[in-house]
């Protein structure tokens, strides 16, 4: 039954109400993120905190339930976290955007805002010189697959403490209507890596070229780790192999010294890449399968009411004839 008129205008001014107060929230709360910059304001704790900005948003999914679309949750807040580090200071982001890997830019916008100062860059080279020379925040780089001749993880090794690492996998929620062209993407830039609770750490290997991944997978496992993934790119020499592992993992860990000891002189040297916050599960698949009884239900409920209409309808025109 539809509102009356009246019904519909007092609707409408609660509605109002209700954004005048979400705005004043805003307000609000870019007026604590202005003191937040100001308390920052020494250098010591950079404006762009992806551990912080993952706690934010998981600890949202976790109190919402099922009341508000988990898609648009974390699309609001991406904006609105991405509006809040523009307000502390200078934010760019520089993303491999080529014909064949437009995806990366979708992902890049979705998650550091769609108001924000963007670089396209056609070679990952070009978008880690961004992020090395400064004129960038943030990297966003294609997600590393093996038996590439020349990954750009490669050129992120090195003993420098203070370079570049990896900061974020993106997408951080729903993939949404980002095109998809390609597998998720990864977040360059500097500052300390940081534990949110739940995490997964980058480290890459200089090798012998004759350590298998089951050689490296034993020897993790060994060491109490939990791979997640191995890529290896072999040179003449030697051969560098990227690993995942889970749980936020400095080079101080006792277990990097166990798996040292495991590989003996076949590990050249180690270097750390990075780390991000794990994103958000994906919708689950019986979540989906659920909604194909229920529209079979609602097809066979339509069905039976299109059927018993027509037979009213084929009633009544025999009683008149």
């Amino acid at each position: 039954m539809l509102s009356a008129p009246s019904d519909l205008q007092e609707l409408r001014r609660r509605l109002d109400a209700i954004d005048d107060r979400l705005q004043d929230l805003l307000i609000e709360r870019l007026e604590i993120v202005a003191r937040v910059a100001a308390a920052k304001d020494n250098g010591s704790v950079p404006p762009h905190v992806p551990a912080r900005e993952a706690q934010i948003i998981r600890r949202l999914v976790g109190r919402q339930g099922d009341r508000f679309p988990l898609g648009t949750l974390v699309r609001i807040w991406r904006e609105l976290l991405a509006a809040t580090v523009r307000a502390q200071g200078s934010f760019a982001v520089a993303a491999y955007a080529t014909p064949e890997a437009a995806g990366v830019w979708d992902l890049a916008r979705d998650h550091y805002g769609s108001q924000g100062s963007m670089i396209p860059y056609q070679s990952t080279m070009q978008v880690i010189r961004s992020v090395t020379d400064r004129r960038v925040t943030v990297g966003v780089l294609p997600m590393p697959q093996d038996g590439e001749k020349d990954p750009w993880w490669l050129h992120l090794l090195s003993p420098d403490v203070e370079g570049p690492r990896v900061i974020g996998r993106l997408p951080f929620g729903p993939r949404g209507n980002a095109r998809a062209d390609g597998d998720d993407a990864l977040a360059i830039g500097y500052g300390p890596q940081q534990a949110s609770g739940a995490d997964r750490t980058l480290i890459a290997t200089e090798n012998a070229v004759d350590i298998s991944h089951g050689r490296f997978s034993a020897a993790l496992s060994a060491a109490g780790f939990n791979c997640t993934l191995i890529i290896s790119c072999d040179h003449a020499q030697s051969a560098n192999t990227l690993i995942e592992i889970d749980g936020f993992v400095p080079l101080a860990d006792p277990r990097i010294a166990q798996l040292r000891a495991r590989l003996g002189t076949d590990l050249l040297r180690l270097f750390a890449v990075g780390c991000y916050p794990v994103p958000l599960p994906k919708p689950s698949a019986a979540r989906v399968e659920l909604s194909a009884p229920a529209a079979v239900a609602a097809a066979a409920s339509a069905s039976a009411v299109a059927a018993s209409a027509a037979a009213a309808r084929g009633s009544r025109r025999a009683s008149r004839g």
